[in-house]
């Protein structure tokens, strides 16, 4: 069963998007995902700045 998240602080670098959300156990979560078709990158981090890199540094092989 999926989690519906409502995501704050929702930022953008190139096709990556980064938002703040609260997972199930009311800790704070940070994704990356890029909005590109075909890509499939996202990834979960324990805190902004690394979700922060992450999308800076993702290099989008479907672009």
């Amino acid at each position: 069963m999926t989690l519906f998240r409502r995501f704050r602080q929702v930022g953008r670098y190139g096709p990556v998007r980064v938002g703040t959300a609260t997972d199930n156990r009311g800790r704070e979560k940070h994704t990356a995902a890029c909005a590109a078709p075909r890509c499939g990158f996202s990834a979960e981090y324990d805190t902004r700045s690394a979700a922060e890199l992450a999308a800076r540094t993702h290099r989008c092989s479907a672009v």
